[in-house]
């Protein structure tokens, strides 16, 4: 949470933190963000504010706070909201 003073007023921004891994986190060259909660209602909505363009693969993985997460799943500020690819074997 950061707190923003103005001429008028003070203004608390809340934040959600958005980790990457693995290709993820070379692709958009950064491990995690902390990204102004405003008009962010779904994990979505996170996807298309980081995503710099690039479409939600159906094989990416989500989750918020650490669990399991689909497209459409509800964040609010103070969550964690984690994108990764598959875990593959072999």
């Amino acid at each position: 949470m950061q707190t923003i003073m103005t001429q008028s007023k003070v203004e608390t921004v809340m934040t959600i933190k958005v980790l990457y891994f693995a290709s993820l986190r070379e692709l958009f060259g950064r491990e995690e963000q902390a990204l102004d909660c405003a008009d962010i209602e779904t994990v979505a909505d996170v996807w298309k504010e980081v995503s710099a363009g690039y479409e939600v693969s159906q094989s990416v993985l989500n989750s918020v706070n650490q669990e399991y997460a689909e497209l459409d799943t509800p964040v609010k500020a103070g969550d964690e909201v984690a994108f990764f690819p598959p875990v593959t074997g072999g």
